[in-house]
């Protein structure tokens, strides 16, 4: 058996805006968002093993084996195939997972949905399963919400629960992204009572055009009232260009036309704050990864 490894990245993503639109029975909510890819994330190594075990390392602080996206995702990849061919799972070995990581957890910029679509897409090559785009995606949608944007690994005008993309061209731009070093519950921010979830859906075309004057992120308020570290935060990035908060934070942003201007940015920065300067990108770099690597 050859040992070769595959190493992909695994980008962060921006809510560019994010609307709550309503909330379904399953206690979901509806949304639309413009989910912006950057050319700036993890790193995920993946060695076949010569027993059948899946193992990762280092261990992420704080997220237990069993909660890690990670190894949910490649266990869900081998349940699926067992069920839909269980010659096949035969085949399968174990795979030793190295993961460089860069992306602070908890914040907003798909960390943990990128890590388990890009071990999907990984495996789905390591393992010969074959499955098309669609059905990773479906199964990347049992891991969560965020995890199909980038299984298809497009920048993308998102509905539904984040999971009916509408590939889009996004112009180039620069983004500073702040880490308040706090760390958010999802969960929590979605049933506040305060959330609004009515916000009237709007067409795709308002989104692109750049008039994000009248997008907003409607977790926004819930966040900074729960957390007033991040209106903070916010309000320092307000004065040298327009900051939001992607996602459900806590990570906030704000987006330049040169980059010399956010990386200036990013040095006059507070030093309680960590931040990153990363560039828009409409196509995951994991595509091209994954069609120069070659299983021999």
């Amino acid at each position: 058996m050859h040992n070769e490894t595959l190493t992909l990245s695994s980008p962060a993503k921006l809510n560019l805006f994010l609307h709550i639109t309503g909330r379904r029975p399953d206690g979901y909510h509806e949304l639309q968002t413009l989910f912006q890819l950057l050319d700036y994330g993890d790193s995920l190594s993946f060695t076949p093993r010569d027993d059948q075990s899946i193992t990762l390392e280092p261990n992420l602080p704080g997220v237990p084996e069993a909660d890690n996206l990670i190894i949910k995702a490649a266990h869900l990849l081998k349940e699926h195939v067992a069920a839909a061919s269980p010659n096949k799972v035969k085949q399968i070995s174990g795979v030793s997972i190295y993961i460089d990581k860069k992306l602070p957890m908890g914040g907003g910029i798909g960390g943990g949905s990128s890590n388990a679509a890009t071990t999907l897409l990984a495996l789905n090559k390591l393992w010969n399963t074959d499955l098309d785009t669609e059905t990773l995606a479906e199964l990347g949608l049992k891991l969560g919400a965020d995890v199909p944007v980038f299984v298809r690994g497009a920048t993308a005008f998102a509905e539904g629960v984040g999971d009916i993309l509408h590939p889009v061209d996004t112009q180039e731009k620069w983004y500073l992204v702040i880490h308040p070093n706090l760390h958010i519950s999802t969960a929590k921010i979605f049933s506040d009572k305060w959330l609004t979830r009515d916000t009237p859906k709007s067409t795709i075309a308002p989104a692109l055009e750049g008039d994000l004057e009248n997008l907003r992120n409607d977790c926004e308020t819930v966040v900074c009232r729960m957390y007033p570290e991040i209106r903070e935060a916010i309000n320092w990035l307000d004065q040298f260009s327009p900051a939001r908060l992607t996602g459900t934070g806590a990570c906030i942003f704000a987006s330049f036309s040169e980059k010399k201007r956010a990386e200036y940015v990013l040095s006059q920065m507070p030093t309680k704050y960590h931040g990153f300067v990363a560039k828009s990108i409409n196509e995951s770099p994991v595509q091209s990864e994954l069609k120069k690597w070659r299983h021999h």
